[in-house]
């Protein structure tokens, strides 16, 4: 499998993002990018910071969870700690939560407004250990784009 061009998505991103920078058309935009653009994955959106909780926001793929609480599974865990998280293996990953039972590894990468996490990126896959350190540098590129532009009110 070849690594990505995050740079050139991230390019594609800006362009549709100078179309209207309101968070819902953009970030709904951008995960319709990433699932044109990243091979083997099954699930590619974004959950939003809500008080207490993520809610499900844009994404591609199957139905999946609407509500996730802080610390818990995979999404909750990157809010929680405001850091990505890159798990190999999500069977193995403590708390995972099971939306899709096809998903084998996952990756999240929390997006800042104001000093703080408003949302996380989320992209699964039904392949074992299918993101790399180059996918997560390819995302926080992407992410920082989306922090930067946004406008989230």
């Amino acid at each position: 499998m070849q690594t990505p061009n995050y740079k050139f998505i991230t390019e594609q991103l800006l362009a549709l993002i100078q179309q209207d920078p309101y968070f819902v058309p953009a970030l709904s935009n951008a995960s319709a990018l990433l699932w044109e653009s990243l091979e083997d994955i099954n699930w590619a959106g974004f959950y939003f910071v809500r008080e207490d909780q993520l809610v499900l926001g844009p994404f591609q793929g199957k139905v999946a969870c609407i509500h996730i609480q802080k610390g818990k599974g995979v999404c909750g865990t990157a809010w929680e700690k405001d850091e990505v998280q890159l798990v190999p293996n999500v069977h193995e990953f403590p708390g995972h939560i099971a939306c899709d039972s096809a998903s084998n590894s996952e990756i999240v990468v929390p997006i800042h407004h104001q000093d703080r996490v408003v949302a996380v990126l989320d992209i699964d896959s039904p392949l074992f250990d299918r993101f790399s350190a180059e996918d997560r540098e390819g995302l926080l590129l992407f992410a920082s784009l989306l922090s930067e532009t946004l406008i989230w009110e």
